[in-house]
């Protein structure tokens, strides 16, 4: 049987990919630069191809160099699944599990889950990564993230998906907003004044799929980084934004008496889900932290209607 490449060596080539410099991959694989660069160059020997082009100034992969990295890290991941698979067996519902959260959720729950999981799961340590959709799924992928949690629609093809909860997006203005407090329905906003986050967010997506706006008009308007800066915005009266039901009572400037939460007739919605890989040892865990997630998020939006309506 022919040689096989090493997980190390794959590892070594990940690294690069991830940096671009030998000396900084050879620091995140904590080993010398002449191991990494013998690591790859084996590799290379035995893949029988060039990985990884050098010159004084740059390095850049191959187009074959791309696909043994895309390959590598889903070994990878699932090296990694099968060392947890084992710790699993002999020590269940023990150490670290690392969940990544969208910046559109994480604020608004991040107090209950904590609590949540330290009663229910008292021997795992939860470890919060804030990020938008596309990072922390590729974290999933390549196994730095355990699970994720995010809002759907979003592309989780190759994914194991249970849905927590569907929340509505609210119309948040400015009081003296009088056009938009009018509106009944979608159709009747003048949505040149809509104001979203920057490209990247999946509240902007969700928005975007719901209103009928091309894209290439929206690039002018004022964008957002944050959901706090959104609001700031829409408190200077520059135009009126849609906010996530689940921070709708947390978002402190909400309660500002110069914003109006403005419920209109059959508004957009977003599915909060849990994510995590089919080859994943941690169903167990999955598993609760799903039934954790539906009973936090359920009370959140329960409260935030009743916050609405006493509006």
């Amino acid at each position: 049987m022919a040689a096989l490449p090493s997980l190390r060596q794959l590892s070594y080539l990940v690294a690069l990919s991830e940096t671009l410099h030998f000396t900084e991959a050879a620091r995140r694989s904590f080993v010398t630069q002449s191991t990494l660069s013998g690591g790859i160059m084996e590799l290379e020997r035995l893949l029988g191809g060039v990985l990884v082009e050098r010159d004084r100034q740059n390095v850049r992969l191959t187009p074959l160099g791309e696909q043994v990295v895309a390959r590598a890290r889903v070994l990878l991941a699932d090296a990694q699944d099968l060392m947890r698979l084992s710790r699993e067996m002999s020590e269940p519902l023990t150490g670290d599990l690392h969940l990544g959260v969208i910046p559109t959720i994480a604020p608004f729950i991040l107090t209950q889950l904590l609590q949540a999981v330290q009663k229910e799961l008292p021997r795992i340590r939860l470890h919060l990564h804030e990020a938008q959709s596309e990072k922390v799924l590729e974290r999933l992928e390549h196994g730095q993230l355990d699970i994720v949690l995010l809002a759907l629609p979003f592309d989780t093809q190759g994914l194991k998906v249970k849905e927590v909860n569907t929340e509505k997006l609210y119309v948040v203005c400015n009081k003296n907003d009088k056009d938009t407090i009018k509106a009944k329905n979608l159709d009747d906003l003048d949505l040149s004044k809509l104001i979203l986050l920057e490209e990247g967010h999946c509240l902007r997506d969700h928005v975007l799929s719901a209103c009928p706006i091309k894209e290439q008009k929206n690039d002018s308007r004022l964008k957002a980084s944050s959901l706090p800066t959104l609001l700031e915005m829409v408190l200077a009266n520059l135009g009126f934004t849609m906010l996530p039901e689940i921070a709708i009572q947390n978002a402190s400037l909400v309660t500002n008496d110069e914003l109006i939460i403005h419920p209109i007739d059959n508004p957009p919605e977003r599915t909060l889900a849990l994510i995590t890989r089919k080859s994943t040892p941690l169903q167990t865990e999955f598993d609760i932290l799903h039934g954790i997630l539906t009973s936090i998020t359920s009370q959140v939006l329960a409260d935030n209607q009743k916050y609405v309506a006493a509006q």
